[in-house]
């Protein structure tokens, strides 16, 4: 029985190896049309811009899937270095571990994480009038000496605030944790899966406070935040109010714009990046990749994101294969 079972366990896993591998097999037919299956998975922060892409890269190329999965940065780089996917989306810096491992990549978009409130919070005018420094968010996320929000504006009251993170491994996290100066693994709080798990329960608690990447605070169509999830100031110069300078919040197309100057910091404003494990070698997944450097940047901006400037798109498609074309008769 034992080795009836090996064998149909050994034979399962063939069978699944075969049919990864032929669901990659891509190319161009006799006519010169790309077709082929590509497959995505990773960054929450990535994921309505690479869904962007793939629908206007499809209008071009209908032959090609691309499936496309979110579950946080650290799952799409282990499946990509495990050969489960062909590309990985990947929103915090790549490691030298992961490097080292086989981690090829390409920046192709910016965007940031933003610290996130509710908006019915009785201190609501105050937090936007103010904001918070960098000092306060480190003493909520890592110290835990805070309890209520009245003690950051000198006011009377015991408003409790609650404190959310993230419970996966990812960008948004890693990215918040550096600008703190820490680890994911040192910031406190109420873990919740995702973005838009963490964006939900912010919105449904008036003592909430958590972090979200810039797509899942800011409705794409209105381009402002979404209904109950205000997003905390950050105090750069730290004179105990929002100066002119620091007042960006209000619309996602003022957001962007900071952040393509750097007056939001970076950390957490971040790269984000599609990640492989060596250099690609499915024909679809790099001429898609072509695709997203050259045609793709015009999305960037409509989407929510900031855009590479002209000299890191020339130094990313330097990294890039060279640009597969059909062999027509």
């Amino acid at each position: 029985m034992k080795r009836l079972i090996l064998f149909f366990g050994l034979f399962a896993l063939l069978l699944s190896q075969q049919s990864c591998i032929d669901g990659r097999k891509s190319g161009f037919d006799e006519d010169g049309n790309l077709y082929g299956r590509i497959s995505i998975s990773g960054a929450w922060a990535m994921y309505p811009l690479v869904v962007r892409w793939a629908e206007e890269f499809r209008k071009e190329h209908p032959d090609v899937r691309i499936d496309i999965s979110a579950g946080g940065a650290g799952k799409g780089m282990a499946d990509a270095l495990g050969n489960m996917v062909d590309i990985a989306m990947v929103s915090r810096e790549i490691t030298a571990v992961e490097q080292e491992r086989g981690a090829w990549f390409i920046a192709v978009a910016k965007d940031a994480v933003l610290p996130t409130f509710n908006t019915n919070n009785p201190l609501r005018d105050k937090i936007l009038t103010h904001g918070l420094q960098k000092m306060h968010f480190q003493q909520i996320f890592l110290d835990g000496d805070r309890q209520n929000w009245e003690s950051f504006f000198d006011v009377s009251g015991d408003t409790k605030m609650t404190v959310y993170t993230r419970s996966n491994a990812c960008g948004a996290a890693e990215t918040w944790a550096k600008y703190l100066g820490v680890s994911q693994e040192d910031i406190r709080g109420i873990g919740m899966f995702g973005d838009p798990g963490l964006a939900d329960v912010v919105k449904n608690d008036r003592s909430g406070v958590g972090y979200n990447n810039i797509a899942f605070a800011y409705d794409i169509n209105t381009r402002k935040p979404f209904e109950n999830l205000g997003i905390i100031p950050i105090d750069i110069n730290e004179s105990g109010v929002i100066d002119p300078e620091e007042r960006f919040y209000n619309d996602l197309d003022q957001l962007t714009e900071a952040i393509s100057q750097g007056r939001y910091p970076s950390p957490p404003a971040r790269n984000l990046y599609l990640v492989s494990n060596g250099h690609p070698e499915n024909i679809a997944a790099i001429v898609f990749l072509h695709w997203i450097l050259e045609k793709g940047q015009k999305f960037v901006k409509e989407a929510g994101y900031v855009m590479i400037r002209d000299e890191g798109i020339a130094a990313q498609k330097e990294k890039l294969p060279a640009l597969p074309r059909p062999k027509l008769n």
